[in-house]
């Protein structure tokens, strides 16, 4: 009878030396991929500074001038402060209002088409890469694009920038939520569909029960997000507190100490919705602690 136990050292050794070439394999692959990077990032830079007006080392002894000359008028204007503040609340408003909207517009449009794009539970199985070539073309256009071109057929105002951001949100959580899809159970689905549920049903009975507190939390993280590009829009004259703040920070303008109010806005209205939105996707994905 042959003996096999002399063969186990030798399958052990080829194991290890097998994981050991593998590791030095992605090591180098790393190393490569990080040179590569580095290489295109310096290129990147240099064609960048060469085409600029002015060498940006020229100019990097000067990149404090500006904010020192927008605190400065702050400062002088200290006590017109908080009248600034209430002056542009309404702007503000405004931009959340454009925010929720879309979020609430984009929340429904990615839910639709997460369902459609997720193999087990689309209603139309063969239309599953439409319908993801439709979440990427949402994506992949910028807000500013879509609002630019809104802007110039329905004239300037909150709505083009609303739907600007609903378009781009609804392919952005369209995204996050076919994949959360993934992991959802098919047997409620399935058992909906023996007793003859429709596939809306099967949808809202079987599949949201299971995901809706995921959806929330991602679409909490994307209204933080939607603030954020209202308020950018408001540059390319989408209205909201962005429009105010084109018009106060603009050169020469000296309306620095009214910039200053609007920045202290943004960043209040911020930090407040990150701790209210963080705090109730903590409670939606872990629940709540006894």
């Amino acid at each position: 009878m042959a003996d096999t136990t002399a063969d186990v050292p030798r399958g052990v050794d080829r194991i290890q030396a097998d994981y050991m070439a593998m590791a030095q394999r992605r090591r180098l692959y790393s190393f490569l991929m990080l040179a590569i990077f580095v290489a295109l990032m310096a290129a990147g830079f240099r064609t960048a500074d060469a085409r600029n007006a002015g060498g940006f080392f020229d100019g990097l002894h000067r990149i404090f001038d500006y904010p020192a000359e927008v605190l400065g008028e702050a400062a002088q204007n200290l006590t017109a402060l908080p009248g600034y503040l209430v002056q542009y609340l309404p702007s503000l408003i405004e931009t959340l209002n454009i925010a929720a909207a879309s979020t609430l517009i984009g929340l429904i449009g990615g839910t639709l088409l997460s369902l459609l794009s997720t193999r087990g539970l689309a209603l139309w199985p063969a239309l599953i890469p439409v319908f993801r070539r439709v979440m990427d073309i949402c994506r992949a256009i910028p807000e500013i694009v879509i609002a630019l071109v809104l802007i110039f057929v329905m004239g300037g105002g909150p709505v083009p920038a609303m739907i600007a951001i609903a378009i781009h949100t609804s392919g952005a959580l369209g995204k996050l939520f076919s994949e959360v899809n993934e992991n959802v159970s098919l047997k409620p689905v399935e058992g909906l569909a023996s007793v003859g549920a429709t596939w809306s049903q099967r949808m809202y009975l079987g599949v949201i029960p299971q995901v809706g507190p995921n959806y929330v939390s991602y679409a909490l993280l994307r209204f933080e997000i939607n603030i954020r590009a209202s308020a950018i829009l408001g540059f390319v004259g989408a209205g909201g507190i962005g429009y105010e703040l084109k018009n106060t920070i603009s050169w020469g303008q000296g309306r620095y100490d009214q910039a200053t109010a609007i920045f202290i806005l943004l960043f209040l209205t911020i930090i407040v919705v990150d701790q209210l939105s963080g705090l109730l996707r903590d409670r939606l994905t872990h629940g709540t602690k006894a």
